[in-house]
């Protein structure tokens, strides 16, 4: 299984992309600002291809665990990322939450200051989820792709 998170959204403090999935759309993304530094929990991952598996421990795990007890099977895990550690994709709405991870949300949200956010974020991670974790019990190879477009 392929994903594909392409960035088009640039504000000062967050990024807006999408989400595909074997090409076809499922969702925004959110994440944190680009940098050329990076500073702990406040710069999205490099533009790259990450394998993704699911990770079975850690407080997070525990919490969607206990939320989504009959469709949680461990956290989406983004793997070997440069200078990174723990990278899921998860729920979340606004860069506070990102703690350097992609958030999904069905419905993107420019505000005034041209930051983003995201809404419906429970929403676009059932669903998410269900094809990845599927298709990972099923024993497909699932990689995540980062891509940009617009201002480099």
């Amino acid at each position: 299984m392929d994903i594909v998170l392409e960035r088009f959204g640039f504000g000062r403090d967050s990024t807006l992309g999408e989400l595909r999935v074997d090409g076809l759309f499922l969702c925004y993304t959110l994440e944190d600002e680009r940098r050329t530094v990076k500073v702990q929990g406040e710069t999205c991952i490099p533009v790259g291809r990450y394998p993704v598996r699911l990770r079975i421990e850690g407080g997070l795990h525990e919490k969607y665990r206990a939320r989504f007890p009959n469709l949680h099977r461990g956290m989406l895990w983004v793997q070997n990322v440069p200078g990174f550690q723990w990278i899921y994709l998860h729920i979340g709405n606004d860069e506070t939450e990102t703690d350097g991870c992609p958030l999904v949300g069905r419905v993107p949200v420019i505000l005034p200051d041209g930051e983003f956010k995201v809404a419906s974020s429970t929403e676009a991670y059932l669903i998410l989820y269900g094809r990845v974790s599927g298709a990972m019990a099923e024993g497909d190879a699932v990689t995540l792709e980062i891509r940009e477009r617009g201002p480099q």
